[in-house]
């Protein structure tokens, strides 16, 4: 029996839900990680491409945690709150840095800043205050923010010294309006849902 197999049976059984430590979050929690390095090639090593090439490969990478939990049966409640949740502390702790930095266009990313505290505080509010239950990230959520976390860095190295720079503002531009409108769309489709789960997570409260 090969590793990856014992492994996946081991997350089966019980038909566990909420188990943490297993492979996908563990990946997830090494793109977190990731984080503090941008920060240092930004500021303290001023370095832009550098920086760049980390967040895009973070956005690169998004896929690889889902994928995992799937092949490897370890799908878990803790991960699908995880991953999107690390996902927008990315791009919210990139978009700051960035205006900081003024290595993108400010509105665009205060654009994006914006819409990832406001989903992020609404999401936090309703299932802490109000037990929502929890709903899994749409599909245009996602391609939105792969989108952006494409574009951002794209408008790094745009604005640095790497070669080739004027191509990926152009890039960015391409990529990063589709992604801002549908981000913004997706955020106006997920009110319905939180009316939802709000109504279900009180319906669920008497009955426990």
């Amino acid at each position: 029996m090969s590793a990856a197999r014992a492994v996946a049976e081991t997350a089966g059984e019980g038909g566990r839900a909420d188990r943490l430590l297993t492979v996908p979050n563990a990946f997830t929690f090494a793109r977190l990680l990731c984080l503090p390095l941008f920060l240092y090639l930004l500021f303290g090593r001023d370095n832009r491409a550098g920086a760049a090439w980390l967040l895009g490969g973070l956005g690169a990478t998004d896929w690889v945690d889902g994928y995992l939990a799937r092949r490897l049966h370890q799908v878990s409640d803790f991960g699908k709150i995880f991953d999107p949740t690390v996902d927008r502390l990315l791009l919210i702790v990139a978009a700051v840095a960035i205006i900081i930095d003024g290595a993108a266009p400010v509105w665009f990313v205060a654009l994006v800043l914006l819409r990832e505290v406001l989903v992020g505080g609404t999401m936090a509010i309703a299932t802490l205050a109000f037990g929502m239950v929890r709903f899994d990230v749409s599909w245009w959520g996602k391609v939105a923010t792969l989108l952006l976390m494409f574009a951002v860095p794209g408008f790094m190295l745009g604005a640095s010294d790497f070669p080739a720079n004027q191509g990926f503002q152009l890039a960015s531009w391409v990529l990063g309006i589709p992604g801002l409108v549908s981000s913004w769309a997706t955020a106006v489709a997920y009110v319905p849902k939180i009316r939802s789960g709000v109504t279900a997570g009180r319906a669920v409260e008497p009955a426990a």
